[in-house]
């Protein structure tokens, strides 16, 4: 009931004009039906009446952000440190859009800001250590290891961990650093619990309801839309790279990882992708035009063809078939115990439900890789593999074949990826925005003592160091 909603909490803001809650519900309704610029009217009037109110201005520029108009929410941000400099909330804020924006300097500056007004405040201490950019110092190992018992929930102690985790990292103390990663992982376990079962289950049930006689059946009854790539694939595999490199061609906007994919799978329900593939046609086309009208308001530019980066989408790559049937598909892989370590020591958002130990790190893994497969083996040829290795050491090569799949001619400015001003909002801002280098590929190995329960997860399905093939295997959990 939107509309009821939206009556009542616009009467509640009537009624009771400084009643934040309203003001943010009938924001995020607003925002959630693509009615942004309404929700921004909204603030821009209670500013009108009162020039300085911080939480006006603070939920415009959270507004802004959720809209990725960075240049806007920078200003909306600038403005709030002005009028609350001893307040640590704006500074912090203030540091994620200027890193987001590839100002990491600045972001350094904003951060260290925050902290002085709060030493405590774990998302500062992520925040600067995720920036990649700095090293933090043995005083600033310190003042973590101080801030630890008393920081203000477990959130905050998460994020200390995982930059104490980060910091030791950075100065070769690689047991120390490990255990401050396991702590950050032990408590998000308790706080997140991660459902392997779940996700095993929605793997086997694509093995027994995408194959290749449904797929050849159900061939181009969705929406026929062209201008969707899904860019799927494990956190911290390169698809922000893969990304990068698109968004640089004068034909692609990137749009960066959206939510729309997702929400219509869970509308679906328990059954999700195997509903799908009961649909009729006509519902098939209409799933496909949901998601193009729900992405509609991410898009900035006149460009044809668009990116949707959201990892997690491997899981509805069948929907993605049945639904989308003209959208193009690139799984970006990296070595598996690379990029599994990586997720491991990296922090995500409270909206993304991940693995929390490494055992179910490979299995996530596993998964994703069968999942793919199964696909593949599916409809051969329709998935586009893009190794990330092999883009380090082939960058030319790799982004041809990349834009022969994609059917685009090769534009010089995809190798310049670098140079892209766009705003990014992934753990890897920083490093797209560096010429492509060979730092991280082996940062697993200082760990790799540790690192014998991910390798028998994975269990040489992959050979270590190799550009992965697509198998079609079933997934087994065991």
């Amino acid at each position: 009931m939107p509309a009821e909603a939206e009556r009542l909490l616009r009467r509640a803001i009537e009624v009771t004009p400084a009643f934040v809650p309203a003001y943010v519900e009938l924001a995020s309704l607003l925002c959630g039906a693509g009615r942004a610029d309404e929700a921004l009217a909204m603030f821009d009037g209670v500013l009108a009446v009162q020039p300085r109110s911080l939480w006006a201005l603070s939920l415009k520029a959270a507004v802004l952000e959720s809209e990725r108009r960075s240049e806007e929410a920078l200003a909306t941000h600038e403005a709030l440190v002005s009028r609350a400099p001893g307040a640590a909330v704006p500074w912090l804020n203030y540091g994620h859009a200027l890193s987001a924006c590839g100002r990491p300097d600045e972001a350094v500056a904003a951060y260290r800001r925050s902290l002085e007004c709060d030493p405590d405040n774990g998302f500062a201490w992520w925040g600067l250590a995720n920036l990649r950019t700095v090293r933090l110092s043995a005083k600033d190992v310190a003042l973590m290891e101080g801030a630890l018992p008393r920081a203000a929930d477990d959130l905050h102690r998460i994020l200390l961990h995982f930059a104490l985790g980060k910091a030791l990292g950075d100065v070769n103390s690689f047991e120390a650093s490990f255990g401050h990663y396991e702590q950050a992982n032990r408590i998000r376990g308790q706080v997140l619990p991660y459902d392997a079962k779940a996700t095993a289950d929605r793997v086997s049930q694509a093995a027994t309801t995408f194959t290749p006689e449904l797929l050849a059946q159900r061939s181009g009854l969705g929406c026929n839309a062209p201008d969707p790539i899904f860019i799927v694939g494990m956190p911290r595999s390169g698809s922000t790279l893969v990304e990068q490199i698109l968004d640089s061609h004068p034909l692609i906007e990137g749009t960066g990882e959206l939510p729309a994919l997702g929400e219509i799978a869970a509308r679906l329900g328990a059954m999700g992708e195997r509903s799908a593939a009961r649909l009729e046609p006509g519902e098939l086309k209409a799933l496909g035009e949901s998601y193009i009208a729900a992405t509609r308001r991410h898009r900035r530019t006149e460009r044809p063809l668009f990116t949707d980066k959201m990892p997690a989408n491997w899981q509805h790559i069948g929907l993605i078939k049945l639904a989308l049937p003209r959208a193009k598909i690139i799984d970006v892989r990296r070595d598996p115990l690379a990029c599994c370590f990586s997720a491991f020591t990296t922090y995500f958002n409270r909206q993304t439900c991940v693995p929390t130990s490494l055992q179910d790190w490979g299995r996530y893994y596993r998964a994703y890789a069968d999942m793919v497969g199964i696909l593949d083996a599916a409809a051969p040829g329709s998935i586009h593999r893009v190794s990330y290795e092999s883009l380090v050491h082939d960058l030319e090569g790799e982004v041809r074949r990349l834009l022969d799949y994609l059917g685009l001619p090769f534009d010089e400015a995809c190798l310049r990826f670098h140079e892209n001003p766009r705003a990014v909002y992934t753990p890897s801002a920083q490093q797209v925005r560096q010429s492509i280098n060979r730092s991280g590929l082996d940062r697993w190995r200082s760990y790799e003592r540790w690192l014998d329960p991910l390798k028998r997860e994975l269990d040489g399905r992959e050979r270590w160091g190799k550009s992965p093939q697509l198998t079609g295997q079933q997934y087994l959990p065991r």
